[in-house]
């Protein structure tokens, strides 16, 4: 969504820029509509610049920091030596998620024939208050129909809606994995391991999947691939528990550890 107004003092923007000079360069900002600002070459690099444009060169996408502001005036002061490369990486990722957004909403748009302005005013403002940007509240309905729905939101919208984010929108998943040694001195030993293992491989989540793969006596690979590494860890302390659980129960024991021991 492109911004009529002015970026604040410490904000990230993306820009592209548009005229380079010795002095410094002039960049348009891609969030803000008809806005420019300038970066002092000064704040171009650390170190002394022997040639600016081994640093940027125009038509170049870049992220800087907003140091200074003056509306009255137009002028927007920016710094490229100010931002570091993961605030570089995660800045481009929301700007292109903006960018899929409008797309997304311009769908929706269509689909229930409804000017894109009015949908930001009947429900798109507020799901950016709820969500807190407009991108998040298509993941929440990517991964959970009934999110929105459960959240308050209703209208004629929500199945259009609901459909688009499901259609565009790929939910992140993570995978971790460690290592368990799984022993039982019965008998019947490799029955219960079998047993234990399986019990792990079993999570209350839908979207969420554990495996159990032998790799060597006594040793097997855990893995689970989940939304998030928060769920994902979770799962994985669930599962060694429940392998614990059911191998005490059977004379055994068990070790779990996150690198392969040889």
């Amino acid at each position: 969504m492109i911004k009529k107004d002015y970026p604040e003092e410490g904000d990230l923007v993306v820009g592209t820029a548009i005229k380079v000079q010795n002095f410094g360069a002039f960049i348009s900002l891609d969030e803000y509509q008809g806005k420019e600002g300038f970066i002092h070459i000064g704040e171009i690099a650390t170190g002394w610049i022997k040639r600016i444009r081994n640093h940027i060169k125009e038509k170049q996408k870049v992220v800087c920091k907003v140091i200074h502001v003056d509306a009255s005036k137009g002028h927007i002061d920016l710094s490229l030596k100010r931002v570091n490369e993961h605030q570089r990486r995660d800045k481009i990722q929301e700007w292109k998620n903006s960018r899929k957004a409008g797309k997304l909403i311009e769908m929706v748009a269509e689909n229930i024939s409804m000017p894109v302005d009015q949908c930001y005013k009947d429900f798109g403002n507020n799901l950016i208050k709820k969500y807190g940007t407009l991108y998040a509240s298509f993941e929440e309905a990517a991964y959970d129909p009934a999110t929105l729905k459960n959240d308050g939101f209703t209208g004629d919208w929500l199945d259009a809606f609901e459909t688009v984010a499901k259609n565009n929108i790929a939910i992140p998943f993570v995978e971790i994995k460690g290592y368990i040694s799984v022993n039982s001195w019965l008998p019947d030993g490799v029955n219960h391991i079998q047993d234990a293992l399986s019990a792990a491989e079993k999570s209350e989540y839908e979207d969420v999947e554990i495996h159990a793969k032998y790799v060597g006596a006594p040793q097997y690979i855990l893995t689970v691939k989940a939304p998030d590494y928060k769920i994902a860890e979770d799962e994985l302390k669930k599962a060694v528990e429940k392998i614990e659980d059911t191998i005490k129960q059977h004379k055994g024991e068990c070790e779990f550890h996150r690198k392969l021991e040889e």
